[in-house]
């Protein structure tokens, strides 16, 4: 029986080393590299055979920092325990609103004449209080 290959002996396919090219653009970009050893380091890239060869071949530089956001887009909610909770609540809140709106929709269709908007009760008062603890900063990411 033949022995089970180490995780650094495996074989390397063409998507792994693109993802490390990649990375080493990034190292160039973050200004980690000079293109010199871009050059000679993705050469190495394409020339690994191996996981062990390929890791080999970063291993000097630093984790790559996360990504940043896409342009325009910028979370609602921070990423903190108030965040979670500010975006749990809302959901509730918006689950809340959705229910009394369709009960209230299908009321009116179904009477064939327009009830008073009682929905906007159950929405207003924990949507305004919603709005005012995101207002004091509770859940709102940081500029």
């Amino acid at each position: 029986m033949s022995e089970p290959v180490l995780p650094d002996e495996m074989r390397v396919s063409d998507a792994e080393r693109a993802a490390v090219q990649e990375r080493l653009r990034r190292a160039v970009g973050d200004g980690q590299l000079d293109l010199h050893d871009f050059d000679a380091r993705v050469q190495s890239v394409w020339a690994s055979k191996t996981r062990g060869e390929l890791l080999r071949v970063t291993a000097d530089l630093p984790e790559p920092p996360p990504p940043p956001p896409a342009p325009g887009r910028r979370p609602v909610f921070s990423d903190t325990d108030g965040g979670t909770a500010m975006r749990v609540l809302t959901i509730v809140w918006a689950c809340a609103v959705a229910v009394n709106l369709v009960v209230w929709a299908t009321v009116s269709l179904a009477t064939g004449e327009f009830l008073h908007p009682w929905w906007l009760y159950v929405a207003g008062p924990p949507g305004a209080v919603l709005g005012v603890l995101y207002a004091a900063g509770i859940g709102r990411p940081q500029s």
